[in-house]
C-alpha cells in the first residue's frame, strides 16, 4: 500500500517542487515516514520537505477527557506558506483529527493546497465533510467496529486489524 500511495503521489507531484509531506502525530507519522522514504528512493531526491504535526491542543475534545492528553512534538522546520501540503494520517474515521490538523497547520502559514493521504479510510463514519484524496484501503465498518493499524516500529508488527467493537 505504501508503494502504491507513493506512486499515486508521484503522478501528481513528479518532482515534489514546492510540495511538502506532513504526518499527523501520533500514528500518522509512521505512514508519513514510510512514504517519505519511498518517495526519496523512487525519485532519487535527497530533500523532500517533511514534518510532523502535533494536534493535541487543537482537538475539540482535549478538555473533556478524564485524564490530560500528552502532547507529541511538532517537528516542522519550514513554512507551508504557498506550498502544496500532503497531510498524512493512518486512519480516517470521523474527520475530527483532520479538522484539528488543518487548524494546527495554519500556524505554519497558508498553504496553496492541502490534500489528504490516509492508509485506511472508514468512509461511512464521518462527522465532518472531510474525505481522503489518496487512500491505501477502504473499510466499510459499522460504528461499533474498531480499526487499529499496527506498526513494526511501535507495535512489533505491520498489520491492520478490524475488531467488532473497541476493546
Amino acid at each position: 500500500m505504501i508503494e502504491r500511495l507513493s506512486h499515486q503521489l508521484i503522478e501528481n507531484y513528479p518532482n515534489f517542487e514546492n510540495t511538502c509531506l506532513i504526518g499527523v502525530q501520533p500514528r500518522g507519522i509512521y505512514v508519513a515516514d514510510r512514504i517519505h522514504q519511498k518517495l526519496r528512493s523512487i525519485l532519487n531526491i535527497q530533500k523532500i520537505d517533511y514534518g510532523k504535526l502535533d494536534i493535541t491542543f487543537y482537538r475539540d475534545d482535549f478538555r473533556t477527557r478524564e485524564k490530560p492528553l500528552s502532547a507529541s512534538t511538532t517537528e516542522i522546520d519550514f513554512l507551508v506558506e504557498g506550498k502544496k501540503v500532503l497531510l498524512v494520517d493512518d486512519v480516517l474515521y470521523t474527520g475530527r483529527t483532520i479538522q484539528s490538523a488543518l487548524t494546527a497547520l495554519q500556524d505554519f502559514g497558508r498553504p496553496d493546497k492541502v490534500e489528504l493521504v490516509v492508509l485506511v479510510d472508514r468512509r461511512f463514519n464521518r462527522h465532518l465533510p472531510i474525505q481522503a484524496d489518496y487512500t491505501g484501503l477502504t473499510i466499510d465498518a459499522i460504528d461499533e467496529a474498531y480499526v487499529k493499524v499496527e506498526w513494526e516500529e511501535q507495535d512489533g508488527n505491520d498489520r491492520i486489524l478490524l475488531f467488532p467493537q473497541k476493546a
